[in-house]
C-alpha cells in the first residue's frame, strides 16, 4: 500500500518578504519531502512506495496588512499580491520544491474555513460574550491582538503579543497583558464593549480530546508534549475560551449570519493550509476528499517553537470538532529558532542574514542547505549559524570529502577508458564497497535512511561522511595518479576508478534530499535518468554501473570565500558618538556637546545660558527617568521616531522625537532616558505626543549635527523623579 503525505509549514505573512528563519524551515521541511520522494519503490528497509504532496499559502489576512494596504493608498488584495510575486526569487534561489503555493485569501479557504465554523456552531462550541476589547483611541478602531503589545502576564517578558508570548509560548487574551499599548500610534488603548464569538475551548470533550491526541505515540516530540500538557492543566483548567472573531473595518473572511464580524486571522491561516491542497488537487484533476479520508493519508506539519500554542490547541480542536479525517494522522514537527553567532538575529548588531543578499552574492544555496541540514535534528533546539563554521564545514565536507572523490578519478576513466567502467569490480574492490557501506553488519543506507525519516538530518549526515572517509582511504591507498603512470597497471587503475564512481554514486543519492542541484548534475555525468533510494541497497549498489559509459566530469562546487560569508552578515548600525564631557540639556531635542573654549579659531559650540531662574521655575519641571519599551519609524515623516515610553505610572506614554537622524528604533528599546513628565499632551497629525524626552546638541546643528539622547547611570528606574 503507497503511504500518502500532505507536508506543510508555517503561512509567512503577507507582510514582508522571507527571512532566513522562512528559509531555515522551508528547507528542512523540502529535505523531508525530498527523500519522501526517492522512495518510489520502497526504501532500504522494505518501506511503502511514497505520494507525496508538499503544500504553502501566504498569510493574508488581519489589521496589519489592512493598514499597510491603506498606507499605500491600494487594496488588501493589491498589497499581498505585490508580496506574493517576490516569493519566487527565494523558493527558486534554494531549490525548494513545493507543489503549489497559494493564499489564505482565496474561495477554497472561505469555503472551508466557514464551513469548519458551521459544524464548531452545530457542535455546541461556538459562544457570543460582550467582552470589553481594546480600542484605539487615536486610530479610533478596535485592536486585533498582535495590534497590541506588552508585558506577558506569565513570565513578565516585554514587547510580547497580545495573543501569546514568544518567550515562555504561553497563550492568553490581550486585556491580560501589562502595560499594553498600540503598536500603530503607541497610545495605551481602551476598553469597550462588543459582542464576540468564541470557540469553547474550556469545554470538557476539547480537554479529553487534546490530552489523547497529544499523547498519541509519534505525534509530537516528547518536550513539545511537556510543554503543552502544562497549558491543558490536571482537568483542563488552564484551558480559556478562544475569540475567534474581530469587528469590521478588519481584512478577512465574514462570519456566517454575523454581520460587521469577521474571522479572527489565527482561525483562517491553519484551515490556508487544506484550501492549498484542494487547489493544488482541483488543478491536477485529483480527489482531495477521496484523499483526505484515506486512512493512509498523513500530514506531517513543520512549525516554530514560537507559535505551537495555536497549532497544538485551537487548530487540533478545530479539525477534530468539526470532524476532519486529516487529524488522526496529523503530526506536527517543531523546530526552534535560528541564531547567528549565538545571538538572536538583529540586523543593527550586524546579525542578520539576508537570503536574497545570500544568492546576490553569488553563494551557492546549497552551501547553505548542508549546513542547516548538519546542525538539525528533531529535537526543539535553536540552530546557530556561525560564519568560521559554515566555512570549515562546507570546505571540509562538501568539498574536501564528496567532490574531491569524483574529481581524483573521473579523468582517469574519460582519458584511459573512453568514458566506459569497467565490466566488473574485483574482488578487493567489493570488500572497499562492503567496508564503506556496511557496519557491525547492517548497510548504513538502511541508518541513513532511518535519519531522514525521523528528521535527524545532522546523524544522517555525520554517517554520510563517514562513508566519504572509507572512500577517500580507499582512493589514497590505491592512488590511482600512481596507477595511471604504469601501463601494466592499467586493469587495476580502471577498477579502483569505477570502484571509487560506484561508491561516489551513493555517496549523492544519499545526499540527494540536501543537495538537489549537485545530484541532478551527478546523475547527468554518470548516465542517470534519476537517482533512488532503491539502488542503495543489495546488488542495485554497483550492478547497473558495470560497463556504463558516462559523460564527462565537470568541476560540482567552489570552495567557499570567507570574504562572502563576511560581506553576508548585515551591517552593524553606527554607534551614536559619545557625548562630550561639556553638555547643555535643553527641553527640545536641541542641546550641545562643545568644545573647549579658546582652541581653533575661538569660537565655541556651547550654547549661551538662558536667563537665570529660580527654584521655584525649575520645580515646575517635572523631569522622570523613562524606559523605552519600544520606538519605530513614523510613516510619513524623513524626522521623528515614535517612542514608547514606561514612565512608572502602570500605564505607557506615547511621545514623538526628532531624533531619527541620530537613532536606530531597535538601539533604543531597553534604554532609559529622561521626560518632560508635565508637559501638555500635543496633537499632531501622526498622533499624540504625550511629554517631550530629552537631547543634548549643538548650538549650531549645521556644524555639529549630532543628536545625544540623556541615558540616566544605570540603577535609575523608571517613574524616578530627577532633582
Amino acid at each position: 500500500m503507497t503511504r500518502k503525505l500532505f507536508v506543510t509549514t508555517a503561512l509567512p505573512y503577507a507582510n514582508a518578504a522571507f527571512h532566513i528563519g522562512h528559509m531555515m524551515e522551508y528547507i528542512q521541511a523540502d529535505i523531508w519531502v525530498r527523500f519522501q520522494r526517492m522512495q518510489r519503490e520502497g526504501n532500504a528497509q522494505g518501506g511503502q512506495k511514497r505520494e507525496v504532496h508538499f503544500v504553502c499559502a501566504d498569510d493574508t489576512h488581519g489589521t496589519p496588512i489592512m493598514i499597510a494596504a491603506e498606507k499605500e493608498n491600494i487594496t488588501p488584495q493589491e498589497f499581498v499580491a505585490k508580496i506574493a510575486a517576490g516569493r519566487a526569487q527565494y523558493l527558486d534561489g534554494f531549490h525548494i520544491a513545493f507543489d503549489n503555493w497559494y493564499s489564505t485569501d482565496s474561495p477554497e479557504n472561505v469555503e472551508l474555513s466557514q464551513g469548519i465554523y458551521r459544524k464548531l456552531r452545530d457542535a455546541g462550541l461556538i459562544v457570543t460574550k460582550t467582552v470589553d476589547r481594546f480600542y484605539d483611541p487615536v486610530k479610533g478602531m478596535f485592536l486585533a491582538d498582535r495590534n497590541i503589545k506588552g508585558e506577558c502576564p506569565v513570565c513578565h517578558a516585554k514587547d510580547q503579543y497580545g495573543d501569546n508570548c514568544e518567550v515562555c509560548g504561553a497563550a492568553y487574551q490581550p486585556t491580560e497583558l501589562i502595560n499594553p499599548f498600540s503598536v500603530f500610534t503607541g497610545s495605551t488603548p481602551v476598553l469597550k464593549p462588543s459582542e464576540q464569538y468564541f470557540f469553547k475551548l474550556s469545554d470538557p470533550r476539547c480537554f479529553a480530546f487534546l490530552k489523547q491526541w497529544l499523547n498519541t505515540p509519534g505525534r509530537l516530540q516528547p518536550e513539545m508534549v511537556n510543554k503543552v500538557s502544562e497549558w491543558l492543566g490536571e482537568a483542563g483548567e488552564k484551558l480559556a475560551d478562544w475569540d475567534i472573531s474581530r469587528d469590521a473595518p478588519y481584512f478577512g473572511i465574514p462570519i456566517p449570519d454575523a454581520p460587521g464580524k469577521f474571522f479572527y486571522v489565527w482561525l483562517d491561516a491553519p484551515v490556508g493550509y487544506l484550501a492549498s491542497l484542494k487547489n493544488y488537487f482541483d488543478k491536477q484533476g485529483l480527489d482531495v476528499e477521496a484523499f483526505l479520508n484515506d486512512p493512509a493519508a498523513e500530514q506531517l506539519h513543520f512549525i516554530g517553537k514560537d507559535i505551537v500554542s495555536f497549532h497544538l490547541l485551537f487548530w487540533p480542536a478545530m479539525l477534530n470538532f468539526s470532524g476532519h479525517p486529516i487529524i488522526d494522522n496529523l503530526k506536527v514537527a517543531v523546530h526552534g529558532h535560528l541564531t547567528v553567532n549565538n545571538e538572536k538575529m538583529s540586523k543593527s548588531r550586524g546579525t542578520g542574514i539576508s537570503p536574497l543578499r545570500y544568492l546576490e552574492l553569488g553563494m551557492n544555496p546549497e552551501w547553505l542547505r548542508y549546513y542547516l541540514a548538519f546542525k538539525l535534528n528533531a529535537k526543539v533546539e535553536d540552530l546557530d549559524f556561525n560564519g568560521d563554521d559554515f566555512v570549515a564545514r562546507v570546505n571540509s565536507d562538501l568539498i574536501g570529502k564528496y567532490v574531491n572523490i569524483a574529481s581524483r578519478c573521473a579523468g582517469f576513466i574519460a582519458k584511459r577508458f573512453d568514458g566506459k567502467l569497467a565490466d566488473s569490480v574485483s574482488p578487493l574492490g567489493r570488500d572497499w564497497i562492503c567496508k564503506a557501506l556496511m557496519h557491525d553488519g547492517a548497510e548504513r543506507q538502511a541508518s541513513v535512511a532511518a535519519s531522514f525519516e525521523a528528521r535527524e538530518y545532522g546523524r544522517a549526515l555525520r554517517e554520510i561522511m563517514e562513508i566519504a572517509d572509507v572512500i577517500n582511504q580507499y582512493v589514497d591507498e590505491h592512488k590511482p595518479w600512481i596507477l595511471a603512470k604504469d601501463d601494466t597497471k592499467t586493469a587495476e587503475l580502471h577498477d579502483v576508478c569505477t570502484t571509487a564512481l560506484i561508491l561516489f554514486r551513493q555517496l549523492t543519492i544519499m545526499l540527494q534530499p540536501v543537495l538537489p542541484q549537485v545530484a541532478a548534475r551527478v546523475a547527468e555525468f554518470l548516465g542517470d535518468a534519476e537517482l533512488s533510494w532503491a539502488d542503495t541497497h543489495g546488488a542495485a549498489v554497483y550492478e547497473s554501473m558495470l560497463g556504463r559509459t558516462i559523460g564527462t566530469y565537470t568541476h560540482l562546487m567552489q570552495r567557499v570565500d570567507a570574504k562572502m560569508v563576511e560581506n553576508l552578515f548585515d551591517k552593524p548600525a553606527p554607534a551614536a558618538p559619545a557625548p562630550a564631557v561639556a553638555a547643555a540639556a535643553t527641553a527640545t531635542p536641541a542641546a550641545a556637546p562643545t568644545t573647549d573654549a579658546g582652541e581653533g579659531d575661538g569660537e565655541s559650540d556651547i550654547e549661551a545660558l538662558a536667563p537665570t531662574i529660580t527654584i521655584d521655575d525649575f520645580a515646575k519641571i517635572d523631569l522622570r527617568v523613562a524606559k523605552i519599551v519600544n520606538c519605530e519609524h513614523v510613516e510619513g515623516s524623513t524626522k521623528l521616531l515614535r517612542l514608547t515610553l514606561d514612565v512608572g505610572e502602570g500605564r505607557h506614554r506615547n511621545v514623538f522625537s526628532g531624533i531619527k537622524s541620530a537613532y536606530q528604533p531597535e538601539d533604543l528599546i531597553g534604554k532609559l532616558t529622561v521626560l518632560v513628565a508635565n508637559l501638555a499632551p500635543r496633537k499632531m497629525k501622526f498622533g499624540v505626543s504625550e511629554g517631550m524626552v530629552l537631547c543634548a546638541s549643538a548650538a549650531d546643528e549645521k556644524t555639529n549635527p549630532g543628536l545625544y539622547l540623556l541615558d540616566p547611570m544605570p540603577g535609575a528606574t523608571p517613574g524616578m523623579r530627577i532633582r
